[in-house]
């Protein structure tokens, strides 16, 4: 027992691999989708238009993106491994742009949760947004 801790304490830890901007953004509107604990279809669909649009994708490669972006969500413990890659690989107005896309997904479903308005409010700084940034992306997602 002693020789196999002594084995684990001593093998080199591998960190995660960074991810790349475009799992980034995908991790994020999955993690937005799923804040209410309940990824529609609906909101499946809203995320594949942004990534499209965002990342100049026809529909399948949107939904290979969206699939990776899933499966980087669920392995993720928290969002600060995909903001922090984000503030260094993209612009501020890029970064408005995309919590305005996250606005886009929590209100794709026509409900806001207290849930999604938490993970909102967290992400914003961790983006190097300020609240008046999100909340000027969030008019802008609404459509006002």
């Amino acid at each position: 027992m002693i020789d196999f801790l002594r084995r684990i304490a001593g093998a080199p830890q591998t960190p995660p691999s960074q991810p790349g901007a475009d799992e980034a953004v995908a991790a994020l509107l999955v993690e937005a989708a799923r804040a209410d604990a309940d990824y529609t279809a609906d909101e499946a669909a809203a995320i594949e238009r942004m990534l499209a649009v965002m990342f100049t994708l026809d529909a399948a490669a949107a939904a290979e993106a969206r699939a990776r972006g899933e499966a980087a969500q669920a392995g993720a413990a928290d969002v600060v491994r995909f903001t922090r890659v984000l503030k260094t690989q993209m612009s501020g107005p890029e970064r408005g742009a995309l919590m305005e896309a996250l606005w886009r997904v929590v209100l794709s479903d026509g409900e806001r949760d207290p849930h999604e308005d938490a993970l909102m409010r967290k992400l914003a700084p961790l983006l190097a947004l300020t609240d008046r940034e999100s909340a000027q992306a969030r008019q802008r997602a609404a459509g006002g």
